[in-house]
């Protein structure tokens, strides 16, 4: 059995968005959604795999969780287009 950083993805409310990757990343991400599709025997969608991919990246950067700390509580910016809510 190969040993992935991800597991089954959970079904969870998205926010739409849009990003351009390069090709060699779309090939990869591709050829990652079937590896782990026959590890977990789900059929997975390689653009689902993105945000634990990230999730997973940003929680295991040491540097970015003490910047983390560091900053403020409280003290969160939020705009329209990252709340996902255009009245704000």
């Amino acid at each position: 059995m190969t040993k992935l950083k991800l597991g089954a993805i959970p079904d969870d409310k998205p926010v739409k968005v849009t990003v351009e990757l390069p090709a060699q990343v779309h090939r990869d991400l591709t050829a990652y959604a079937e590896v782990l599709g026959k590890e977990t025997e789900q059929s997975i969608e390689p653009v689902k795999l993105i945000a634990p991919m990230l999730e997973r990246f940003m929680k295991t950067d040491r540097g970015f969780a003490r910047a983390r700390k560091k900053r403020p509580s409280g003290n969160a910016r939020t705009t329209p287009a990252a709340s996902g809510n255009p009245s704000d």
